[in-house]
């Protein structure tokens, strides 16, 4: 299905990416604690307002 060099670079994609991603977050960890304090309430919020969609498709089903 695919060829030995598409699946090395994947996988080389792969860890890179997430070398990458690990690096510039722990880079920007400070900013993330000064401007975006609070954000778990947003969260939560969203997935209550999710949770209330799915309780009232299931009401409204029965």
């Amino acid at each position: 299905m695919f060829t030995t060099g598409q699946l090395i670079f994947a996988a080389l994609f792969v860890v890179c990416f997430t070398i990458v991603m690990v690096v510039m977050y722990r880079k920007d960890l400070a900013l993330h604690k000064m401007y975006y304090r609070g954000n778990y309430k947003i969260l939560l919020g969203f997935f209550a307002f999710i949770a209330i969609l799915f309780l009232f498709k299931f009401y409204m089903k029965h």
